[in-house]
C-alpha cells in the first residue's frame, strides 16, 4: 500500500522529470528540481513548475522550503515563506496537484533557473487537530482553493 511519495503530473510525463530523492541518509528533505527553464525577474514573484505531485496520508502535509544556497547566494526567497501541500491537493481537478514554487527575487538582476536545477526541498510531516475539529470541506480546486 502506498503511503507517501511523488509522481509526475500528466502534462510533464515525457519531459524527463526526475523524482525527488534525499541526498544522504540523515537528510530530512527531498530535493525538488525545476521542470523547465525559467527567468526570475528582479523584484518580482515568478512561479517555477516542478512537474510533480505528492501523495500522503490524510494527517500529513508536504512542506516546501527553499534551498539555502539560492537564498544566501542568489537573493531568492519563497513568496509564501513556506509552501504547504495538503494531502487533498493530490490529483485535484484544477491542476492534478502540480507542485509549483513561487519565488521572489530580491536582486536587481534576473536569475535564470535551468531545467533540472535543484530549487527546493520537500519535507513530509504529520499534523495535529484540535478537540472537536469538525472540518468537513472538500477541495474543489488547486492553488488557493481552500479559502474560497
Amino acid at each position: 500500500m502506498k503511503q507517501r511519495g511523488f509522481e509526475i503530473v500528466t502534462a510533464y510525463a515525457d519531459k524527463g522529470i526526475t523524482l525527488p530523492q534525499r541526498k544522504t541518509k540523515a537528510s530530512a528533505g527531498y530535493d525538488l528540481e525545476a521542470a523547465a527553464a525559467v527567468d526570475l525577474a528582479p523584484h518580482a514573484v515568478t512561479v517555477v513548475p516542478t512537474g510533480l505531485k505528492a501523495y500522503m496520508g490524510e494527517d500529513e502535509y508536504l512542506s516546501i522550503f527553499i534551498r539555502s544556497g539560492l537564498a544566501f547566494k542568489k537573493g531568492l526567497m519563497l513568496a509564501n515563506s513556506t509552501g504547504i501541500i495538503d494531502s487533498d491537493y493530490y490529483n485535484n481537478p484544477d491542476n492534478e496537484g502540480h507542485i509549483m514554487i513561487a519565488y521572489y527575487n530580491t536582486a536587481d538582476t534576473a536569475y535564470h533557473v535551468e531545467k533540472g536545477e535543484r530549487i527546493g526541498q520537500g519535507i513530509f510531516q504529520k499534523y495535529l487537530t484540535v478537540d472537536a475539529d469538525e472540518a468537513d470541506g472538500i477541495r474543489t480546486g488547486g492553488i488557493g482553493s481552500t479559502g474560497k
